[in-house]
């Protein structure tokens, strides 16, 4: 099946349906403080018109003489003063509104990924892009309450402001509106224009990340300097800036060229409005309150056309980059399944049966119709050269993906048709790239299987079967040591976390004997999956692995895989994975004597061992 990837082009139906999915979000995090925050930015919205009116009643009643000015006053100064401090309040109410809701919205999106039970998702690229930007859209959600608050605030204050120049110039009122239209939807094509380039530069800035890790991080800090390629890769990155920098400057130069049109437009109508108020008092038609009045208007007017256009387009560009967060969040599982059926215990084995894959339509055949049969309480090691499908293979095995054709079954049952949840409970597995956690000891090992994380004696057992509890005795927080330089992480036996000289950073080969440990605290597991286990070891230190996993999976089912084949001689089967297919499959003695290509590959191996007469 070829991967979906999401279309480039967000429709009106994605953006509705992002709306609502913000405003929901917005409800349950926090419905009293968002209510007090919309109940504020409405104050707000009001005071300024209040304050107008307020103006013109103290004008008026300075020019006529014996009028009283008190009450107007007053109400000035309640209204400098709410203007002073109603902006505050409403600030703190959304800062508030806005982290609760943005905390909520990032739960809920990891939750989502967390029911994406495969890898499809994840090593598809397009939906990497998207899933950026929804994590993007997650965090700045406040910047959508903020929107929300100017939406209403521009609605409420234009509204108010129209109908005071309405009183005074029904002809300018018209004009001043229609001036409006075209800023409000060349507003909304530019929105649109940058949330497509925000989307098509994703990817340049995916790019410029991992230069930018690769830069700053240890894992190539080594290579980097003594091959001399920081330069190098400083271009590549800069070259990735580039590129998203200038489809940024095209639409920067539209921009500038259509809101500076529209903005001399609005200056030129003021200006008249202007020209006509003072000329219209200067003849009698209005007061001097009126035209403070209608200066107030014309200005408020325009302020809350720019702010209730700057709300809308950019809640509208807001509600485009959050559509990202509602398609990853209401993503379909890419695995399947027909019933949430748990898998049962292993009790007769597991049978590839013709089983093909490949990761699209338009990638190569990985597998081509393997056979494979793994005995219950068999060690089976498979062997090929790279390339050859092996780590495909064991996804398939754990059920990351599914076989694009035939079918794998437990105990006869097709992994389709289990839940992948209670598959993978049944199955243990240290990985050739496996996993550096920059955690504890304790929780290195402990993330194996969560019920251990509280059980030392536990992870203690699992160190000391992997070969390494010695070392991690020895650090010098013992198993509550962080295995990192890069954060400082707190300790649970006080209040005080160990500064950044406490962390200690494994070698490789104690690395890999603590996944190994990892492995193995998931005791009791019906499938144990063996890849490449001791790569990153010494010959003695492989020997000794070897044979402490040998007593391990003793009576077990497991499958091994290593280029090592010395390490595979003694399971009860071996098969040669070759082109995508079992090339051979049988004990290693029998395979020796077929001489076929498992015994051409042993022998080369070997003679490389072999004293030099």
């Amino acid at each position: 099946m070829a991967t979906t990837r999401p279309r480039r082009r967000i429709s009106a139906r994605q953006v509705r349906e992002a709306a609502a999915e913000a405003a929901a979000l917005l409800w349950r995090c926090g419905p009293v403080r968002l209510s007090a925050f919309l109940a504020m930015t409405t104050a707000v919205a009001v005071v300024p018109v209040l304050t107008a009116w307020l103006t013109k009643a103290v004008l008026d009643r300075l020019a006529t003489t014996g009028a009283a000015v008190a009450a107007p006053a007053a109400g000035l100064v309640a209204a400098g003063l709410a203007t002073a401090l109603l902006p505050v309040a409403a600030r703190f109410a959304r800062e508030q509104v806005g982290r609760s809701a943005s905390r909520g919205a990032t739960d809920r999106l990891f939750a989502a990924l967390g029911r994406q039970a495969g890898l499809r998702r994840f090593e598809d690229p397009a939906y990497q892009d998207r899933l950026r930007l929804a994590q993007d859209s997650a965090r700045r959600l406040p910047e959508l309450v903020d929107g929300a608050g100017s939406l209403v605030s521009g609605v409420l204050g234009l509204t108010g402001f129209l109908g005071s120049l309405l009183l005074l110039s029904p002809l300018l009122t018209v004009v001043v509106l229609g001036t409006a239209v075209p800023v409000l939807l060349a507003e909304f094509s530019l929105a649109r224009r940058r949330s497509a380039t925000e989307w098509h530069v994703e990817r340049f800035h995916r790019r410029e990340f991992f230069y930018g890790h690769l830069l700053t991080g240890v894992d190539a800090a080594m290579e980097i300097r003594l091959f001399g390629i920081g330069g190098f890769l400083r271009t590549r990155m800069m070259g990735e800036r580039e590129r998203a920098d200038a489809a940024r400057r095209r639409v920067d130069a539209r921009q500038a060229v259509v809101q500076g049109a529209l903005k001399a437009a609005s200056a030129g109508v003021a200006g008249y409005g202007l020209w006509w108020a003072v000329t219209t008092a200067r003849g009698g038609g209005l007061t001097v309150g009126d035209v403070s009045m209608f200066v107030a208007a014309i200005i408020g007017v325009q302020a809350a056309l720019s702010g209730l256009t700057a709300a809308v387009t950019g809640g509208q560009a807001r509600l485009l980059a959050f559509t990202h967060y509602v398609a990853v969040l209401r993503a379909e599982p890419d695995l399947p399944t027909v019933a949430d059926r748990p898998a049962p215990a292993l009790r007769h084995g597991i049978v590839l049966r013709d089983v093909w894959f490949r990761y699209s339509d338009d990638h190569p055949w990985i597998l081509r119709g393997v056979d494979l049969t793994i005995p219950h309480g068999y060690a089976v090691a498979l062997v090929g050269l790279n390339g050859a499908g092996k780590t495909t293979l064991v996804k398939l095995l754990c059920r990351m993906y599914d076989p694009t054709r035939g079918q794998i079954l437990w105990d006869g049952v097709d992994l389709r048709d289990l839940s992948p949840a209670s598959l993978r409970e049944r199955i243990s597995a240290v990985f050739q790239e496996h996993m550096n956690y920059d955690m504890t000891a304790a929780e290195n090992i402990g993330l194996g299987d969560l019920t251990a994380l509280a059980d030392r004696p536990r992870l203690v057992g699992a160190a000391e079967r992997a070969g390494v509890h010695e070392r991690l005795a020895a650090l010098p927080y013992g198993y509550d040591t962080p295995l990192t330089r890069t954060f400082i992480l707190g300790m649970d036996n006080g209040d005080d976390g160990p500064d950044a000289e406490t962390g200690v950073v494994l070698s490789g080969g104690q690395w890999q004997r603590l996944a190994l440990a990892r492995s193995l605290v998931r005791a009791g597991r019906d499938l144990m999956i063996l890849d490449e286990p001791s790569s990153g070891l010494d010959p003695e230190a492989e020997h000794e692995v070897h044979e402490r996993i040998r007593e391990h999976r003793e009576g077990r089912t497991s499958l091994l895989i290593s280029h090592r084949l010395s390490a595979v001689r003694d399971a009860d089967l071996v098969a040669v994975l070759a082109d995508g297919r079992i090339a051979e499959h049988g004990p290693h003695d029998a395979l020796l004597a077929a001489d076929g290509t498992y015994a051409r590959l042993f022998r080369l191996q070997a003679a490389g061992y072999q004293a030099v007469p």
